[in-house]
């Protein structure tokens, strides 16, 4: 008799003692070499079982869409501010406490994560590529979010350098979309001027196109002023009129003189003394429309009595377009130094390392899915086995087959409340 035969008598003889005894010497029996036993004695099943798991794995991976994954890289941007800002904005007194509130900006690579996964960025690459039709989707709430299942989006503890990677079935579209993302959000910062100097920038232009037009105004009213009080320089203006007034009251004098002295020898139809007389009427009508501003304007047609009047209104309207003339050229001076700031921080922000056409698929992972599979399949197998196993032996149990009786008789008649 061979050692295989031993062992099926033995294992015959001890199916027919009772139930009891059964369980217990099963129990005791129940070593690591049994085990090995049972699964040898299955191993056609374990194999087909096994065979069949891995060619439908095959299957299954050969039959998957493929798919490519093409990643970029980006620096992270560099939020600083020039010493030549600063020092600009120290003019400013207290409108560079304005120009600074809630410049500060949170941790950079942190705030370009969240612009790139905006929806702003995902619709300018939906369009862009026409991922709509590409995903088959006619909502674009939809195309969103397999838009951002396809990519991933992260930034290196230590380093701050922001990795994108983006996975889809053509590999030439994988690499275009992931450097898609970098010019999307380069767009996204020019539109939002999220960098201190862009802010900044913003405030100034505001303030210069606003002094701006009060210039305009100031030089409107001095204009109108000067056209109603006949003004143009004061200082040398009003020098003028007194040096006019002076001489034309002296030249009046001297007639004066002249035509009383002509009187005591002459008669009144004397041709020269009327001559005198009326030059002395003349310059007299010369020295009241002076003094009184009546007539055409001119130079020198401003009333000597309203001098301190008109002056004043001058020196106001004057001093209003100095005003802001001072402070539009101040603002323009932070305006450009604004500029030239944002231009810099703008260059600051370059991608490392550019996305390429992948050559090599990411998914499916064959190798990976049929190992996966296999062992798997191994597993289901043995469990499978050992259950079969146990399912025979249980059968030949009279206390197991009166409990099949009960269920099976349960199952076809239902029982009475």
């Amino acid at each position: 008799m061979t050692p295989l035969e031993k062992t099926e008598l033995e294992l015959r003889v001890t199916e027919t003692t009772p139930a009891a005894q059964i369980h217990t010497e099963e129990l005791d029996r129940f070593r690591f070499p049994e085990s090995l036993i049972i699964l040898a004695k299955r191993k056609a099943f374990i194999f087909k079982f096994v065979s069949a798991a891995i060619i439908l794995s095959v299957i299954t991976s050969l039959l998957l869409p493929k798919s490519y994954t093409a990643s970029t890289k980006i620096l992270p941007p560099q939020q600083s501010q020039s010493m030549g800002a600063m020092a600009a904005l120290s003019q400013l007194g207290p409108l560079a406490a304005l120009a600074g509130q809630g410049l500060g900006l949170r941790s950079p690579s942190d705030l370009y994560i969240a612009m790139l996964r905006s929806d702003t960025v995902a619709d300018g690459l939906i369009d862009r590529f026409s991922l709509m039709a590409v995903y088959q989707q006619k909502l674009r709430e939809y195309a969103r979010k397999l838009l951002a299942s396809a990519t991933e989006i992260k930034a290196g503890q230590k380093d701050g350098v922001i990795s994108i990677s983006v996975s889809d079935r053509d590999p030439q579209r994988a690499a275009d979309l992931a450097n898609g993302y970098v010019e999307e959000l380069e767009k996204l910062t020019r539109t939002l001027n999220v960098t201190e100097a862009g802010k900044r920038r913003l405030f100034f232009e505001r303030e210069v196109k606003m002094q701006n037009e009060e210039l305009a105004n100031a030089e409107v009213a001095l204009k109108q002023t000067q056209e109603k009080t006949g003004l143009i320089l004061l200082d040398s203006q009003s020098r003028a009129m007194i040096s006019s007034l002076t001489t034309l009251r002296a030249g009046i004098a001297a007639q004066e003189v002249k035509v009383q002295a002509m009187r005591s020898f002459a008669t009144a139809e004397n041709p020269d003394l009327v001559i005198a007389e009326q030059e002395l009427a003349s310059m007299r009508a010369q020295l009241d429309k002076l003094e009184r501003g009546q007539g055409k304007r001119s130079i020198a047609d401003v009333p000597i009595e309203n001098v301190p009047t008109a002056g004043l209104e001058y020196v106001r309207k004057y001093r209003d377009v100095k005003y802001h003339e001072a402070l539009f050229e101040l603002l323009a001076k932070q305006y450009e130094a604004a500029k030239i700031d944002e231009a810099k921080d703008a260059l600051i922000v370059q991608q490392m390392d550019k996305a390429t056409r992948p050559e090599r698929r990411s998914w499916p992972p064959r190798t990976a899915l049929v190992l996966a599979s296999t062992l798997l399949a191994l597993l289901l197998a043995a469990l499978s086995v050992f259950v079969m196993e146990a399912w025979e032996k249980a059968k030949d149990d009279t206390q197991f087959a009166h409990q099949l009786q009960l269920f099976q008789f349960y199952l076809r008649i239902r029982p009475k409340p």
